[in-house]
């Protein structure tokens, strides 16, 4: 037997999910025979790809080797799909916010003016899906690889100011703002994932850092009243915690935000949507 689409498939929604149950939802077949085709999947390979207990789930060594293939072939074949069906649809990538207006915007022009259809996906880092060719744009925030700001596929878009936020239980609750210097005299709570805020920020002062590895995660911890914490005005004026308070500083260096297109997308179709990110800029 050869591998199939079915087998890559359902390996890669389990490796993502890290559940055979919810992978199974997720693909709408049933966990037994998911469940089987993973084991198909491995007896073609001769490898074990997935190391499963009653109380635990981890790929292997060649199951993390063969998740980046396995996912890059899929991305590779439904681009072929929609090239054939005459579809022409583009997924951007995010990590957490998505600039607005500009992304709602620029997905307009597209479709009404070049007939592309923006599809919006929520990635943990953009920088690594967009290299792999998992999505073909990604919206950026600084810091971003040296290597993806020296592509001429990659544009910044605009600079966002920074707020800081901390508990509504701190002294700093009160509002009054802060200086960018004073910060780091508390604890700093950190998204070490996909955060626009990093220590060397500072460079002269060493703060003390609670690390965490996702905006959900960043965002109770400060409740929490574990530190305080910097990002984008922008979180400011989406869904918001009850237990956070949003705080104005002076003297912040601001983020810039860029967008990038993969290699893989053809040159006609990445001119399109670079020349539609700058044109719905707002001024």
């Amino acid at each position: 037997m050869d591998v199939e689409v079915r087998h890559l498939r359902a390996f890669v929604a389990v490796a993502e999910e890290e559940s055979f149950t919810y992978a199974a939802l997720r693909l709408r077949i049933t966990q037994p025979a998911l469940s089987r085709t993973v084991q198909q999947l491995e007896s073609i390979l001769r490898v074990q790809l997935i190391r499963r207990t009653s109380k635990s789930f981890e790929l292997t060594e060649a199951g993390s080797l063969f998740l980046d293939h396995a996912t890059m072939t899929l991305a590779s074949l439904d681009r072929g799909v929609a090239a054939a069906r005459g579809n022409t649809t583009i997924t951007l990538g995010f990590s957490w916010l998505l600039p607005t207006p500009w992304a709602q915007d620029t997905a307009r022009y597209l479709q009404e003016n070049a007939g592309i259809e923006v599809s919006f996906t929520r990635v943990d880092a953009p920088a690594q899906p967009l290299v792999r060719g998992d999505v073909d744009a990604a919206v950026l925030r600084s810091p971003v690889p040296r290597e993806l700001l020296n592509k001429p596929r990659t544009i910044k878009l605009f600079e966002e100011p920074r707020v800081l936020v901390c508990s509504h239980r701190s002294p700093l609750a009160v509002g009054n703002p802060i200086r960018w210097e004073e910060v780091p005299q508390r604890p700093l709570v950190i998204n070490i994932l996909n955060g626009t805020t990093t220590p060397d920020l500072w460079p002269n002062i060493t703060p003390e850092v609670v690390e965490t590895q996702s905006y959900d995660e960043w965002i109770e911890t400060v409740a929490a009243d574990r530190g305080v914490g910097v990002v984008p005005d922008i979180a400011r004026t989406r869904g918001t915690h009850p237990g956070i308070v949003f705080v104005p500083l002076i003297g912040a260096p601001p983020v810039t935000v860029w967008l990038s297109v993969a290699d893989h997308v053809p040159d006609n179709l990445a001119q399109s949507i670079l020349e539609a990110s700058r044109l719905t800029l707002t001024p």
